[in-house]
């Protein structure tokens, strides 16, 4: 089963997606190891991840073998995809950040990735004619309330209205990331490899003028250390994981993309127990297991489906009077 355009078979992009939604979950991880190590400040540090990624990147598309797209892209229209792609993620990352300062961790997580999968699943529904059926409902539901279990079960939320909002801004502009790269993934035109450089350069434009405010050089005593961690950081959760993530969004269904993405919080969970002497909790361990099974009963459903599939159906010939004619 693949998708027509792009020729990605369906199961392999539920697969770059998984890995994509675990690589992104080890992100917050580093960055709490950058933070021990300097005094980088997450917009700084925002900007090197893409400014780094950006460069990896390009590395890695010189040296890959080219193949031409199904559909030839209009410059037009490339750049506008480009530079749409990249406000997104951009305002993604920035408006989550400046949500975490101003309302905490636990609720600005929950907010934006328990919103995102919500503004998908009605965009999709509006703009791509993609529906999710009851048990996809039932396992967007289900996802949702792990998440809730897992971030906010440890207690001490504190509600503020300018932190949610900032939340739904960065949902919104992950959605709006994930539309449309499923909308362009499916007439053939977009280059998973040429989306994620071309988001990447506009994103790290963005950033560039906040991580100057912010502080764009640290201090630290560790520099070794930091430059391992801030390669780390720009290698998986974002050059491979960001490369993965727009291959798997162009042949997967919206939706379920949102909720594979919903990995993220459960592989910093458990790197947060491994890594940083966190405590295991019963909320922690519950919401694990309510996201996973969402996870999976979303990506066994995609998997089935003939969405997408190009099924030939050879015709038997007609009969003729010489053919219906007994033989001599």
């Amino acid at each position: 089963m693949s998708n027509t355009a792009s020729g990605l078979p369906i199961g392999r992009g539920l697969l770059y997606l998984i890995v994509a939604g675990v690589a992104w979950g080890t992100a917050g991880a580093a960055a709490s190891l950058v933070y021990r190590a300097s005094d980088l400040g997450p917009v700084a540090l925002s900007f090197w991840r893409c400014a780094a990624g950006l460069v990896l990147l390009l590395a890695a598309r010189l040296v890959r073998p080219r193949t031409a797209p199904a559909v030839r892209e209009p410059l037009g229209r490339r750049a506008v995809r480009a530079g749409v792609t990249g406000l997104g993620l951009a305002v993604f990352q920035t408006a989550y950040f400046a949500a975490v300062a101003a309302t905490g961790l636990a609720v600005a997580t929950v907010v934006t990735l328990g919103a995102g999968p919500v503004l998908i699943a009605l965009g999709a529904r509006l703009t791509l004619a993609e529906r999710l059926g009851r048990g996809g409902a039932a396992a967007v539901v289900g996802a949702l309330a792990g998440l809730g279990v897992l971030v906010l079960g440890s207690g001490g939320a504190t509600v503020r209205p300018t932190g949610v909002l900032l939340a739904l801004l960065s949902a919104a502009g992950y959605s709006v990331m994930t539309l449309l790269t499923r909308r362009w993934g499916r007439d053939g035109a977009a280059d998973a490899s040429r989306t994620s450089v071309e988001a990447f350069a506009v994103t790290s434009l963005c950033l560039l003028p906040f991580a100057l405010a912010d502080g764009l050089v640290p201090h630290t005593a560790e520099p070794v250390r930091l430059l391992v961690l801030l390669a780390y950081v720009a290698a998986v959760p974002t050059a491979l994981a960001y490369g993965l993530y727009f291959a798997g969004a162009a042949v997967v269904r919206s939706a379920t993309v949102s909720v594979i993405m919903l990995l993220e919080p459960v592989s910093a969970a458990v790197l947060a127990v491994v890594l940083l002497d966190e405590r295991l909790t019963l909320a922690t361990v519950a919401g694990t297991l309510l996201l996973l099974g969402s996870v999976a009963g979303l990506a066994v459903g995609e998997a089935r489906t003939p969405a997408g599939r190009v099924v030939l159906v050879r015709r038997r010939p007609r009969a003729t009077a010489w053919s219906r004619s007994p033989r001599p």
